[in-house]
């Protein structure tokens, strides 16, 4: 069974028993976090597709760390003009357990 999930404005293919990298979200360690944007549920070959979500059906986790990815460096150079620059940034995550579909 999957289930597919808008968790922080993008949508995430999600498994019971599996875990999830989403953008930073609000929350202690340790806390259970409900998504209720449910788009798509399968289940032994049924599908079922919101218009847009599913209603009564929630997907529940929990929030195992958060964490920070690598650091992403950009280089910004104009030829023949003496303009550099180097810009660089990490993203914020949030490691999610999901534990039940449905």
């Amino acid at each position: 069974m999957y289930a597919i999930v808008e968790i922080a404005g993008q949508q995430t293919k999600v498994e019971a028993g599996k875990y999830v990298y989403a953008n930073r979200l609000a929350g202690n360690v340790g806390d259970v976090i409900e998504f209720g944007n449910v788009l798509l549920t399968e289940a032994d070959g049924a599908v079922r597709v919101g218009s847009p979500t599913l209603a009564g059906v929630k997907v529940s986790g929990k929030i195992l760390e958060h964490l920070r990815g690598e650091k992403i460096r950009v280089f910004k150079k104009k030829r023949r003009k003496g303009y550099r620059k180097t810009i660089g940034h990490r993203s914020s995550y949030t490691k999610v357990l999901i534990e039940t579909i449905g």
